[in-house]
């Protein structure tokens, strides 16, 4: 038998990269409904974190950044990025792995805001 397996958009199709797409997206979504100024905020998924972001010495230990703030410039919006690789290897399953981005999202929100994650999402820390 050739083919695939399952018809596309079926979980089993979906691949972890657009599983963890999603997860940001929904995060982002809960947060732009509770907080409008972040209406024009884009969130973006990269891999792993530009190799400028790693202090020296770090690989492979906790410092490195799950998550990070791009100012807007030139007309250009600020930007929230969710580093994938760092989160999936500290995450044991999805609902662990969403908890985590989630976090990560509210504090990344709440350093571009300067706000308490807190007052980002109120039920920060809590799960």
């Amino acid at each position: 038998m050739r083919g695939p397996i399952a018809p596309p958009r079926v979980p089993l199709a979906v691949t972890r990269a657009e599983t963890f797409h999603g997860l940001v997206e929904d995060s982002a979504d809960r947060l732009r409904r509770r907080l409008p100024q972040l209406a024009r905020v884009e969130f973006e998924v990269l891999e792993v974190p530009p190799a400028g972001e790693l202090p020296a010495g770090t690989a492979g230990s906790d410092s490195v950044p799950l998550g990070g703030v791009l100012r807007g410039r030139d007309g250009r919006p600020d930007r929230i990025l969710v580093y994938r690789r760092p989160i999936e290897l500290r995450s044991r399953g999805r609902d662990e792995r969403s908890a985590l981005v989630h976090e990560v999202v509210v504090e990344q929100a709440a350093d571009l805001l300067g706000l308490a994650p807190e007052s980002v999402d109120p039920r920060y820390g809590e799960e």
